[in-house]
């Protein structure tokens, strides 16, 4: 009896794709969770420093200004770290 290879019913391409879901799961929906919580920071972020710049409510303003900041920051270092990752596997 001979055992079939995976290898032998995909074409290369597809098996080269498999074979990176594998080593990486997920990327694909991370990546759209990094763009969509990034845009979201940075659309807060605007609206937050145009409240402070305005001089409204700059007491609680300011705080949510840092926080989206922080957002968009670590979104950023996420995408950054998950693509290094993605070149060195």
């Amino acid at each position: 009896m001979v055992k079939s290879n995976p290898q032998n019913r995909l074409n290369p391409e597809q098996y080269a794709r498999l074979k990176a879901e594998m080593a990486a799961p997920y990327r694909g929906l991370r990546q759209f969770l990094y763009i969509g919580f990034g845009a979201s920071g940075l659309i807060g972020a605007f609206i937050f420093f145009f409240q402070v710049l305005a001089g409204r409510d700059i007491d609680s303003a300011l705080p949510n200004l840092a926080l989206q900041v922080g957002v968009v920051a670590l979104m950023i270092f996420l995408w950054r770290w998950d693509q290094s990752r993605k070149r060195h596997s």
